[in-house]
């Protein structure tokens, strides 16, 4: 009977334990994640215009006469996309 006691006990705190343990990581976990992205859509966005003004850029032709205006576009879309973004502060 003692041994079938200790038995139970062991477990009964080895089952505290790992609760415990896990309620440790989920504690951690949740100070640990970084803040969430406000605007992803608007990084995305940034991100693909400084690519796209990069492949016009390197392009081998002028697309019609396009590339030029088009390469402005860009390049102002940019910084006021940058402007519009650091101006967001909570």
């Amino acid at each position: 009977m003692s041994i079938l006691r200790t038995r139970r006990q062991t477990l009964a705190g080895a089952g505290a334990l790992a609760l415990a343990s896990v309620g440790l990581v989920g504690v951690a976990t949740a100070q640990a994640a970084p803040e969430r992205e406000r605007h992803p859509h608007l990084r995305a966005a940034l991100h693909e215009m400084r690519e796209a003004k990069r492949e016009l850029e390197k392009a081998d032709h002028d697309f019609n006469g396009h590339r030029v205006e088009a390469l402005k576009a860009l390049e102002h879309a940019i910084v006021q996309l940058e402007k519009a973004l650091r101006s967001d502060v909570k």
